[in-house]
């Protein structure tokens, strides 16, 4: 027995079992929220994006011991005062206040100031106008510890003598967290009001027009937990729960639009509540399943990039479309059951209905007649769309992400304003020797080597390390000093070795004035790794320019493998919904398109910066993680409506053997829905645009072109046209299984 035989008996099952325990699946739901609310009060452990075992990241865990090892837990603290100087008793009063009070702290590590320093460390961290003096704090354990910390530390840092600006990584996190979270806030609550209006126009009544929301909320409310759950046990980026929203929302109320409509229809055709409801979840709930597994197997392509955030973002995004399917074949049947006709309560004087009329036939017909007309401006209009994403550029999120406001952004401006050298780009580089000391005579000798070359090569303003404290120091100096008993060395020196060295690890930091995402610091990274070898030991670089060099080399590696398989697998998936070898194909080639349209949309907005006023936001290169999210996303998304047309037209050549009639009467059914479930999804999408966050405002508006261009140009008029003139060879499958589906 074929699945075409035995799948609509499932889910004609799962109707009747449905509508006959639908008092324990609406308890059931009930249980699922509270348990969802039980577990967003306990909260989770998010944390920035991050990729395991790149270089980057192994030359940070080695340097992260030494105390100038790594910046990533150090906070820059900016005192000012309009009319006191630095040097007058009071400044100084004022800040070795506060300073006594931050290192009392149990988070913090330590704390450098000008206050009891060296002579030339004072000079360093005071401004030429005397009036603003520098400080630094590294607060304890890793970036999470030290995010978590930083609101106490912000509250200690405050003094009403002093003016105080922070800066920073820690303090650029703890700002994109909070900026995240009233994001995510904001989107919902303009979602959700922008959603029930395109439901409200659509179906005219307000019981119908309430039920996707429902069932939405749920799935979002309850995907959102779920991720919080998997944050505990799994490095989960903080701006999953935005992403998690944002697809989770969309396909939900997408999802019911579906089955609310189809079962309305039904009951309209005269059937009773349960015969509605068996026919819906025959139809409208197997294209719903099918959906959902194909938007799951695009957000599964993600799993290919293993130890990084991408993974378990698409272990989120799955775990949501995984809910939207699961309350949508049940909640929402246990809800219409107990409605039946009464869910076109509340009916309004406004709106249109998705049926067979008006513009949708004539919009087929002339589709019909005029395919080519149809076909070739709107492909050309795609492609011409797609043509900036071949000037891509790819680079981290950093803290001109944040909007100019903000005072870890307005921080770092003033730190670049008033202490350069301090605000520069730092390359970090850990060389590590097989064991003993790091700074013994000859090792000494060949970092002392290292770092002058490091220091010739373009872009380069200086050089930090142990064998750097001063100018006139040569060789010889510093392997008498490697070689004499610590206590012998004066008090700067001992703290600059111990700063720049932690056991058989040495540390140095490269100045660059290229910003960190520039295409010179790129090439500085790249420069510092040629020469792997330091006399005995072996040279890794970090810092965040080499976070984003290694990232992108991570993402290049491993996309081929996910979008093959992610391509694969829903030819496989469509296939068995449409036993066609033809229309899988034509699907894949479809979102390629649309997904080019919005690609090169992103580079146009985005990073070339058209329409940055509009939006607010200061134009960049593109994050490396954005496009593969955003393919793997929005290539099972667009399945939606690619399942609900074909599903519809294939009904169609069932019954009556002409492709012609059936592409017509399947556009004609499902014209009107899916571009009413497109503007859902557009309204829902174009909420997260709105972020004060530059990568979930891209997320949001990528989105939102893609679900335009697919349910309009694409689904509406490429794909009818196309099948319009391949004729039967749409439905052309090998052997007898598939030609002989109609019989």
């Amino acid at each position: 027995m074929s699945a075409e035989t035995t799948s609509p008996s499932l889910f004609a099952r799962l109707a009747l079992g449905v509508h006959r325990h639908r008092r324990a699946v609406l308890v059931g739901a009930v249980v699922f929220l509270l348990a969802a609310i039980w577990v967003l009060s306990r909260g989770g452990h998010l944390t920035t994006g991050t990729i395991d075992g790149i270089e980057a990241a192994r030359a940070e865990a080695l340097a992260r011991p030494a105390t100038a090892g790594s910046t990533d837990q150090t906070l820059a603290v900016i005192f000012h005062h309009d009319t006191w100087t630095a040097k007058q008793p009071r400044f100084t009063q004022a800040m070795t206040d506060v300073l006594e009070r931050v290192r009392r702290l149990p988070e913090v590590e330590s704390v450098v100031s000008p206050v009891g320093a060296p002579e030339a460390l004072g000079a360093r961290f005071v401004s030429a106008t005397g009036h603003d003096v520098l400080a630094l704090v590294r607060l304890k354990g890793g970036e999470r510890e030290a995010v978590a910390a930083f609101p106490t530390v912000r509250a200690a840092l405050d003094d009403p003598r002093l003016e105080t600006t922070l800066t920073g990584k820690v303090a650029f996190l703890a700002a994109l967290n909070q900026l995240l979270e009233h994001d995510l806030l904001r989107a919902e609550l303009i979602s959700f009001p922008l959603a029930l209006l395109v439901l409200l126009w659509v179906f005219r009544t307000v019981v119908a027009a309430m039920l996707p929301l429902v069932v939405g909320g749920l799935a979002v409310l309850c995907g959102v937990a779920g991720v919080l759950l998997l944050s505990r046990v799994t490095n989960m980026a903080q701006y999953t729960l935005n992403v998690v929203s944002l697809i989770g929302l969309g396909v939900a109320i997408d999802y019911s639009l579906f089955i609310v409509s189809r079962f309305r229809g039904e009951l309209a055709e005269g059937l009773s509540t349960q015969a509605a409801l068996v026919r819906t979840l025959d139809t409208a709930g197997r294209a719903v399943a099918f959906s959902g597994l194909a938007v799951t197997v695009g957000l599964a392509g993600l799993l290919f990039f293993h130890g990084s955030y991408l993974s378990a973002m698409g272990l989120g995004g799955a775990l949501v479309v995984a809910f939207a399917v699961l309350f949508a074949l049940t909640v929402l049947p246990a809800l219409l059951s107990w409605l039946g006709p009464r869910v076109d309560k509340g009916r309004l004087p406004f709106g249109r209905g998705t049926g067979p009329v008006g513009v949708w036939h004539a919009l087929a017909t002339w589709v019909m007649k005029h395919p080519w007309l149809v076909l070739l401006p709107t492909l050309a209009l795609l492609l011409a769309m797609g043509l900036p994403f071949r000037r891509l550029e790819l680079a981290a999120t950093d803290i001109t992400a944040l909007p100019p406001g903000t005072e870890a952004r307005q921080g770092a401006q003033t730190l670049a304003r008033l202490f350069p050298r301090e605000a520069a780009t730092r390359v970090l580089v850990a060389v590590e020797f097989p064991s003993g000391d790091a700074l013994t005579p000859e090792r000494s000798a060949a970092l002392f080597d290292a770092s002058r070359r490091m220091a010739a090569l373009p872009g380069v303003v200086g050089v930090e390390s142990a064998v750097d404290l001063s100018p006139g120091l040569d060789k010889a100096t510093y392997q008498q000093m490697a070689a004499a008993p610590p206590e012998l060395l004066p008090a700067e020196v001992r703290a600059a070795r111990e700063a720049y060295r932690a056991g058989s690890v040495a540390v140095l930091q490269v100045l660059t004035s290229a910003p960190p995402s520039s295409h010179q610091a790129r090439e500085l990274v790249r420069a510092l790794r040629q020469e792997r070898t330091v006399g005995d030991g072996t040279l890794l670089v970090g810092g965040q320019t080499a976070t984003d060099v290694d990232a992108t080399e991570f993402l290049k590696e491993n996309t081929p493998a996910a979008v093959g398989f992610v391509m694969g697998m829903t030819c496989i998936v469509l296939y068995v919904l449409l036993r066609s070898v033809v229309l899988p194909l034509k699907a894949l080639l479809m979102n390629l398109l649309s997904l080019a349209g919005s690609f090169g949309a992103l580079v146009w907005i985005f990073q070339e910066g058209h329409l940055h006023r509009l939006l607010r936001f200061e134009p960049g290169p593109i994050e490396p993680s954005l496009p593969i999210l955003l393919f793997c996303a929005l290539f099972g998304l667009s399945m939606d409506y690619e399942v609900l047309l074909l599903s519809r037209i294939r009904e169609e050549w069932l019954r009556t053997g002409d492709n012609t009639h059936a592409v017509a009467e399947g556009l004609e059914r499902t014209g009107g829905l899916i571009t009413s479930a497109a503007a859902i999804m557009v309204a829902v999408f174009a909420a997260f645009a709105l972020a004060s966050v530059v990568v979930v405002k891209a997320m949001g508006l990528g989105m939102a072109i893609a679900v335009a261009l697919d349910a309009t140009l694409v689904r509406v008029l490429i794909v009818p046209a196309m099948m319009r003139l391949m004729g039967d060879w749409n439905w052309w499958a090998p052997g007898a299984r598939g030609r002989g589906e109609r019989r």
